[in-house]
């Protein structure tokens, strides 16, 4: 009879972890590849949080306001516009001042089209400085 000896089965309580580190390393380079190209290079200029120093000789500049009722009407500055009519006021609009400012304020219970048709039509007409109205309820 063969006797096993002990010395061969030591080898075997042993745990071999170089593959293992192998595939640590392989993991740690494709992670660190594929990060770079996941993050987002958006650029933004950011407001300073300080305002604009103020010219008093520099006039207020005029805030167009577009009101949006619950029944879907279109104001314009306090003036009710017919929806085939909101294009042509204010292209109207545009023509008087290049860069007109606007603000939009939709009613609580207004439907969505009522508005999308308001920004879509400032859009068309590239008219960019657009301020949308909120009210804080009580």
């Amino acid at each position: 009879m063969k006797k096993t000896s002990r010395r061969g089965h030591s080898t075997l309580n042993e745990l071999n972890i170089t593959p293992l580190l192998d595939l640590v390393f392989v993991l740690l380079v494709i992670f660190i590849i594929t990060t770079p190209q996941m993050v987002n290079s958006l650029e933004m200029a950011l407001p300073s949080g300080k305002p604009p120093p103020l010219d008093p000789n520099t006039p207020k500049p005029k805030i167009n306001q577009i009101v949006v009722d619950a029944k879907g009407r279109i104001f314009l500055n306090d003036e009710p516009i017919p929806d085939s009519a909101l294009k042509d006021k204010l292209q109207a609009l545009k023509a008087s001042d290049p860069d007109p400012k606007v603000v939009v304020k939709g009613s609580d219970d207004v439907d969505y089209q009522g508005m999308i048709k308001v920004l879509d039509a400032l859009q068309q007409l590239d008219i960019t400085k657009i301020g949308l109205a909120t009210q804080v309820s009580p």
